[in-house]
């Protein structure tokens, strides 16, 4: 069974008629991904690979009945985007957009969770649910069905994550890349709740990395809350403190939110975590034997 998104998913891509936007669009129609349509103002009433574009969230709501959005839209425009979503009526809202504002971020984030909207992202690859959706960027190639999911802060750690557990015979049920900027829709905590509550995830996997102490808290949610086997990968462990490293939210401050304090807080949970992203798969092999 799949998390958020399944088969009776109806998604528009919001910025369909871009470069970003038409390309992964192809690629999620391959996919078996039910588009049906997308929005780019003034150009309603034309299509796109056979999608019907319209002028608004509204119009497009309106005459598909879609429930998902994928944007694809430059930052500057991205925070307008997400709540045209929201205000429109869309459930899921993932925002493949890097280089949002913070402030930006944090209104359209609030904004969603008013309108009863869940966010995924910005500066996320989207999520996937395989043999059933693809929103987003993810190479669908790499994906197998399975009953393993994956959260992740990083996009480039989820396809190398993927990549191995599916290389050593181990599916995932779904994979949701969360985004790593310092404000996002979706976080551990509550993926974490979503695949404890699916009865065909077996087991889970958290990707994270430094800065913030999102991993902190997500530890602490595991020994209150989670039973099923869950095993982590902390990136960035030879990061110097005081430097960006990749992410925005990828920053040590003070001493905190080092990959020392989350692999610690992680380990005093029970969850161990790899050295390096090859290990996951018997990591989670042990887990699940046990």
């Amino acid at each position: 069974m799949s998390i958020l998104i399944s088969k009776s998913t109806r998604l528009i891509v919001q910025g369909i008629t871009g470069r970003d936007g038409s390309f992964h669009t192809q690629k999620m129609i391959d996919y078996g991904t039910n588009i049906v349509g997308g929005t780019s103002p003034g150009k309603g009433g034309t299509s796109v690979l056979g999608v019907p574009v319209f002028n608004t969230v509204y119009d497009a709501v309106e005459k598909t009945e879609a429930n998902t959005s994928v944007i694809f839209v430059p930052a500057r425009l991205a925070a307008d985007a997400i709540m045209e979503a929201a205000d429109a009526g869309i459930k899921l809202i993932v925002c493949i957009s890097e280089g949002m504002p913070t402030l930006d971020a944090i209104k359209a984030y609030r904004y969603s969770q008013q309108k009863g909207s869940v966010l995924i992202g910005p500066n996320c690859p989207g999520l996937m649910s395989p043999d059933e959706c693809l929103v987003g960027i993810l190479p669908a190639q790499i994906f197998k069905k399975g009953n393993i999911g994956v959260i992740s802060r990083s996009g480039t750690l989820t396809y190398e994550v993927v990549y191995q557990l599916t290389a050593n015979g181990m599916g995932q049920s779904s994979a949701v890349g969360m985004g790593g900027d310092p404000v996002v829709g979706l976080y551990f905590c509550e993926l974490l709740q979503m695949f404890q509550d699916d009865p065909e995830t077996e087991g889970i996997v958290m990707i994270g990395e430094i800065g913030g102490n999102a991993e902190e808290l997500a530890a602490e949610y595991i020994k209150k809350h989670i039973t099923k086997p869950v095993v982590g990968f902390i990136a960035g462990q030879a990061a110097p403190s005081g430097k960006q490293m990749g992410h925005a939210g990828a920053i040590i401050s003070s001493g905190a939110g080092t990959a020392a304090e989350k692999i610690s807080a992680l380990e005093s949970a029970g969850v161990p975590v790899a050295k390096e992203p090859e290990e996951i798969p018997s990591l989670l092999k042990s887990k699940l034997s046990k």
